[in-house]
């Protein structure tokens, strides 16, 4: 790849494109705004009250405006440089205390009780079935009899919505001492956060430690922090990053004993796809991951790893593919049958940008440049001397982002996702944050500052749902 088509070198025509793409993603999501206020006041079928995200207009300052402000600026003045040098065992670890301090922070804005304790306590959640877990094998044969609205006894939204991985990790929670909203938030935020050491794990891998930490920053002062504390997505999110980082190590053979990450990556996909239906989608992301490194030898252990949770499941007797077709049906009694496909399939995307903000809109653009020869050179990498193996790099990364974009689209285009995907995304968005590793170095502090001004801006605006 000759420097005109370096994705990551920095020209006036670049930064300009990518202004242009930043600003593009901010006219969808004024769109979205003003096309679904609209819809939402001629006949209410939107049923969020902040279209296009779940949430209400509800300007406030609270305890963590301090403390997010002064993380905010810490990262965009000391983040680039500090990434860049410090030892790389320290940036993992740096990246997820960072991580849990922007996140805990603006969760901090509405309070404890509003912010943190009462979020997953609320009638559509999980902790609201903890005592119908009493015995659990019982609750798994029975758990197919409870997702239909008509149902005796059917689960809240949430519960019916997800296989029972996700409601029995609060069940395991409760059970050894920490039941309740606070550690059940305490839990998805401390977990999620890690997701962007996963992130820096699988991008050191796949492509090179340089790309990696110039992406180190933006994952940790990512908008999507807003929905990491408190839901349990976050969690989900953690699970699924960790998945894909343990399959890099093991293509890759980056690590002391690949068959056990690749035993360990098919353990979580397994775990992903009892925790959230729409997480199977990250077959895809896995793919890519193969695709990339250039091997399918990891694929043997891996779906070995994955069959263990969904046997476990079986044998207590809980059936996913009956509980998906019912959940399905489920889906379509409450709101997703009556709110628009022909509204969500675009605004949907509105809520990406959000959650993923305009710098990685910008480096997204990039991506897009350098995807068509990212095939060809992640083939004949190897073979390439000196500065062709920086572009090898490169386009494993565009690989692994496309997989994660095609996944989010192929979620979109499904139908099952109409809102609220600023939470449900969480996992995807996540690896979309990625691709900010191919902006220029000139205007970092510039692009870290919009990711920073924007989650503010919405967690002090609006008070959101999840």
């Amino acid at each position: 790849m000759n420097h005109h088509d370096d994705p990551v070198r920095h020209t006036r025509t670049g930064a300009r494109r990518d202004l242009a793409a930043a600003a593009a993603a901010a006219l969808l999501v004024a769109a979205a705004v003003t096309v679904g206020r609209a819809i939402e006041r001629a006949d209410g079928s939107l049923r969020v009250g902040w279209p296009p995200l779940f949430a209400g207009w509800s300007p406030h300052l609270g305890p963590g405006t301090p403390a997010a402000l002064l993380v905010a600026v810490a990262v965009i003045a000391y983040g680039p440089v500090l990434a860049a040098r410090v030892p790389w065992r320290a940036l993992l670890l740096g990246s997820w205390l960072t991580s849990m301090a922007w996140t805990w922070s603006l969760a901090l804005v509405d309070g404890w009780h509003r912010g943190i304790a009462r979020r997953l306590t609320t009638r559509y959640e999980y902790l609201q079935v903890i005592d119908r877990f009493d015995d659990i094998p019982a609750t798994l044969r029975d758990f197919t009899g409870h997702i239909l609205l008509g149902s005796p006894d059917h689960w809240p939204a949430h519960i019916a919505g997800h296989p029972p991985a996700a409601t029995l990790t609060f069940v395991g929670l409760d059970r050894i001492g920490l039941g309740g909203g606070a550690w059940a938030g305490t839990w998805c935020i401390t977990i999620g956060c890690t997701a962007s050491a996963a992130v820096l794990v699988t991008i050191r891998a796949l492509a090179d430690q340089t790309l990696a930490r110039r992406a180190a920053p933006f994952l940790v002062l990512a908008p999507a922090a807003i929905w990491v504390g408190a839901s349990a997505d976050g969690y989900f999110t953690a699970v699924t990053a960790w998945t894909i980082a343990l399959l890099a190590l093991a293509a890759t053979r980056t690590v002391r004993f690949p068959a056990s990450a690749a035993l360990g990556s098919g353990l979580l996909l397994g775990l992903t796809c009892y925790l959230s239906y729409g997480l199977t989608l990250f077959a895809i992301v896995a793919l890519a991951v193969l695709l990339a490194a250039r091997t399918a030898r990891p694929i043997p252990l891996v779906l070995a790893g994955a069959a263990v949770v969904p046997l476990v499941f079986t044998l207590l007797g809980f059936n996913w593919w009956d509980a998906y077709r019912l959940l399905v049906e489920r889906y379509y009694q409450g709101a997703g049958g009556i709110r628009p496909y022909g509204y969500w399939v675009w605004a949907n995307l509105a809520c990406t940008v959000i959650v993923a903000g305009p710098a990685t809109f910008a480096g997204l653009r990039r991506v897009v440049v350098a995807s068509p020869g990212a095939v060809p050179a992640v083939r004949f990498g190897k073979r390439r001397p000196g500065p062709a193996r920086e572009a090898t790099g490169v386009h494993r990364l565009v690989i692994l982002v496309l997989g994660a974009l095609l996944a989010l689209v192929v979620a979109d285009l499904s139908g099952m996702s109409k809102a609220e995907t600023e939470r449900i995304w969480l996992p995807f968005a996540t690896w979309l944050l990625a691709a900010t590793a191919l902006l220029p170095s000139g205007g970092r502090r510039a692009w870290l500052t919009a990711q920073a001004v924007l989650a503010l801006a919405v967690n002090h605006l609006l008070f959101t749902g999840w």
